[in-house]
């Protein structure tokens, strides 16, 4: 029997991809939310192999027609969605100063704008069913100053800690899981190198995916994935900003 329907946005690839396998493996049918109509299919085909249902909804999330029909699908009252995650997100390789203000917006609208549209639309349909998972993937960059993509994270982790605090006890859970460096197609779409980045602060995508998955079951507002992170966390509490954005590795 199915559990509901879980929607996850950025779903063909990485850990979007990981989530709509690991939900699907939970009982959750899974509504599939990405640009690339042919990696939605394939992607569905492989989901149902698990023995649930999936819809596929193009969308391009800096695109705000396209946000609004995510949100209708959120709203919706005869297949409700009980699981949501906003999980889609990429980088841009320039620096501030050097990038068109237009991939700057873009990228703000994704990281920022739709998961709160997003969440807002969720909570109007599972407040009144007083049941519902809401989980965000922000980042360790959230943390250490990384430009507009840590500064985009940041408002993720905040927007999920407070939304966990005014809403849990409404039956509604939100939760955001803050990894490091994880093993997809992220730095490859930005065309950077990976060489510099040593192999112990990797991540995979099914471990992540199951960390975050056990912390939203606990009703947890946040979680850092692996002991190592959870120390760079720390420090980068307790170091002045001036070291830790030396420190902190280029890109964005």
């Amino acid at each position: 029997m199915s559990r509901g329907w879980a929607l996850v946005t950025g779903a063909t690839a990485g850990i979007g991809a990981e989530f709509s396998k690991q939900l699907a493996v939970r009982g959750y049918d899974v509504v599939l939310v990405a640009r690339d109509v042919d990696r939605l299919a394939d992607t569905a085909e492989r989901i149902r192999r698990f023995g649930v249902r999936t819809e596929v909804l193009p969308a391009d999330l800096s695109v705000r027609s396209d946000v609004e029909r995510v949100e209708a699908r959120l709203q919706e009252t005869a297949e409700p969605v009980v699981y949501l995650v906003n999980n889609a997100g990429y980088g841009l390789r320039e620096p501030f100063e050097q990038n068109r203000l237009e991939l700057e917006q873009a990228h703000l609208d994704v990281l920022v704008t739709a998961p709160m549209r997003l969440s807002h639309a969720a909570l109007a349909a599972m407040l009144p069913r007083r049941a519902g998972t809401i989980l965000n993937v922000a980042s360790v960059a959230a943390y250490t100053p990384r430009g507009t993509y840590g500064a985009a994270k940041s408002w993720v982790l905040s927007f999920t800690r407070w939304a966990n605090l005014t809403y849990r006890g409404r039956g509604v859970t939100v939760t955001a899981v803050a990894p490091g460096f994880v093993s997809t197609e992220f730095h490859d779409r930005m065309a950077v190198t990976k060489d510099g980045i040593p192999r112990l602060l990797w991540l995979d995508p099914p471990y992540v995916v199951a960390r975050a998955l056990r912390a939203a079951d606990r009703g947890r507002a946040v979680t850092i994935p692996s002991l190592r992170y959870r120390l760079i966390v720390g420090l980068s509490r307790v170091l002045p900003s001036r070291i830790v954005a030396k420190g902190a590795l280029r890109g964005r």
